[in-house]
């Protein structure tokens, strides 16, 4: 599809259990979602204040909210961070924010990166080396990437958003999944800088992607722009009453962070124990080689919903099991 005013077609995306229920009528329920990359222990929401629910966000409440952000991601200032209803929004939004006439994208990957560009008139790139990135104006790269974890260091990002910047375009980098890889470091340290822009997801880290929250991260004139686009009162008051206490719960995060390292570890061992080739991932999915129709089949009558890739079909990606019974479920569908 070209031409801005041409929607965006819909793409393949985990957590379709209707679908999959309708696919697999005599599965065991209830359905184990295995598809999507959501923390499946989510942050305990307490009970919001009736004011949350009742009325419009004050401009002090948002400004909590994205100075929260600004402490969490590691950005000196607030001015730097625009909050948005989901890091799906801002995806859409930017190619017509920040109009490219060619852009590279590090793949494959999150694929609502491509399309959305394609939609807004673009020319996409799509490319699986990160040296043919050299010399491109305009580059999306997702770090950690999905669905096989790959990680760029911030000194080689920073390399490709300065000669982006020198040519009058932009590095954009999804940090969807870097949130509870401590081990590594994301790029908000590079702000503010003129060639950068950084996405953040709430709702798969703290397992709350109902609540729609996610932010972007840039100089304050590109940050700017963005807030004036989105409008006022862009993000709800229950999703800013969660967001700022969520955010500001530094030990939860931590403790969620080794926990799922353990987890991935758990899930590495059973998958390979099920013949299973373990590609990649990070703390909250893992990417598999194998017959993958046959096993998303054998998995989907055992009532567990994996992801699979049509451009992919070797390749299976699992999120992470919540609780004991998941575990044993699993275990027994890959035995």
């Amino acid at each position: 599809m070209v031409g801005g005013s041409m929607g965006v077609a819909e793409l393949e995306h985990g957590g379709r259990l209707q679908q999959a229920r309708a696919r697999f009528p005599g599965a065991p329920e209830p359905f184990i979602d295995l598809s999507t990359g959501i923390n499946p222990v989510p942050w305990p929401v307490p009970a919001l204040p009736p004011a949350a629910w009742a009325r419009l966000p004050e401009p002090g409440e948002e400004q909590a909210l994205r100075q929260a952000a600004a402490k969490a991601y590691g950005v000196a200032d607030a001015a730097m961070i625009a909050a948005a209803p989901g890091t799906q929004l801002l995806i859409q939004l930017l190619p017509r924010l920040f109009p490219q006439r060619e852009i590279s994208i590090l793949g494959p990957t999150y694929a609502e990166h491509a399309a959305c560009w394609r939609a807004a008139g673009s020319l996409v790139r799509e490319v699986e080396n990160a040296s043919a990135l050299d010399d491109a104006a305009a580059v999306v790269v997702c770090n950690p990437n999905n669905p096989d974890g790959r990680w760029h260091s911030p000194a080689m990002l920073q390399a490709l958003a300065d000669r982006c910047a020198a040519r009058g375009g932009l590095l954009v980098v999804d940090e969807a999944f870097a949130d509870l890889e401590e081990e590594q470091t994301g790029c908000s340290g590079l702000l503010p800088h003129p060639g950068l822009l950084l996405l953040r997801s709430f709702g798969k880290s703290y397992g709350l992607a109902g609540l729609r929250l996610g932010f972007a991260l840039a100089a304050p004139e590109r940050v700017a722009a963005i807030r004036a686009a989105l409008g006022p009162w862009a993000v709800s008051g229950p999703a800013i009453a969660i967001g700022v206490a969520a955010l500001d719960d530094a030990a939860w995060r931590r403790a969620a962070s080794v926990r799922l390292a353990q987890d991935a570890v758990q899930l590495d061992a059973l998958l390979s124990a099920a013949g299973l080739r373990v590609l990649g991932g990070t703390r909250l999915f893992r990417l598999v080689q194998g017959n993958g129709p046959a096993w998303f089949d054998r998995l989907g009558q055992a009532g567990i919903l994996v992801r699979c890739f049509s451009h992919r079909p070797s390749w299976l990606r699992f999120g992470m099991p919540g609780n004991a019974a998941a575990w044993a479920r699993l275990e027994a569908a890959l035995g």
